[in-house]
């Protein structure tokens, strides 16, 4: 079980770098799978979704702590496009903290940014292309203050993301290197992330569990992600995923909800 629908990325320029860390979409006609699950995410994305009947909406969805589990009935998308926004770039853009959207989807134009706005009543319409060179004309340059933050911030997410090979570091290391307090860091990750620090490591590598756990040992991998111990790699799994992982990629999981994409908050 996945993500709803197979995810095609698209290249972002290196204009949109400083805002966009990802651009994704799914292809037109792709029918929805049986059962599929959203996994935890730590980014807050732009959504532009067009349904098989025409109607287009435009959200913004915040970071998901916990996986869910949806069952559909069949429902077609005749297309979707993600784009995920860097660290420390949401209140930039969209005229909130980032903390204020986790667990949410709203509706794109509701938020308070004139950018927001704009882009709500412009972006609809767009093929994913077409959405990109839209948006390298309309994206300003960070404000200093926030490109002197932001840059902190994205330090501080890349010592505490997981990569393979490479376990995160711990909150208190990363605090020190960067010369500011735990307070601080978490301060700046909650405005600029939504999660703790430690909340955001956690979904880091547990989503780097679900990248390598098929062709991997489970010792081995809680080894390799820097887990104490396998059991302490099962707890945090369960805890964010509902199930362990043996049951996970064995397909015993929670009775699914009925689908709904994205609950509106």
């Amino acid at each position: 079980m996945t993500n709803a629908l197979p995810e095609r990325a698209v290249t972002v320029p290196a204009a949109l770098r400083p805002w966009i860390s990802g651009i994704e979409s799914v292809g037109v006609g792709e029918k929805l799978p049986p059962s599929f699950a959203h996994v935890p995410d730590t980014a807050t994305k732009l959504v532009v979704r067009v349904e098989a009947d025409g109607r287009r909406d435009a959200l913004v969805v915040g970071p998901r702590t916990r996986a869910a589990y949806y069952a559909d009935g069949g429902r077609r998308v005749a297309s979707c496009v993600q784009v995920s926004l860097g660290p420390g770039t949401v209140r930039p853009l969209l005229g909130t903290p980032a903390v204020d959207l986790v667990g949410r989807a709203v509706p794109l134009g509701s938020l308070p940014s004139g950018t927001a706005r704009q882009l709500a009543a412009e972006i609809t319409g767009l093929a994913p292309e077409e959405m990109v060179a839209y948006l390298t004309e309309l994206l300003p340059e960070l404000p200093v203050a926030d490109r002197s933050r932001t840059r902190l911030l994205r330090s501080a997410v890349d010592a505490l993301s997981t990569r393979p090979g490479r376990a995160p570091a711990q909150v208190k290391d990363v605090a020190r290197e960067l010369a500011v307090s735990e307070r601080q860091l978490r301060n700046l990750f909650t405005e600029g992330v939504g999660l703790s620090p430690k909340h955001y490591a956690r979904i880091d590598r547990v989503r780097q569990v679900l990248t390598e756990a098929p062709g991997a040992a489970w010792a081995e991998l809680a080894a390799a992600t820097g887990y104490y111990d396998q059991s302490h790699m099962t707890s945090d799994f369960r805890t964010l995923m509902g199930v362990p992982p043996r049951s996970y990629f064995t397909g015993r999981l929670p009775d699914p909800q009925p689908c709904q994409a994205f609950r509106r908050g």
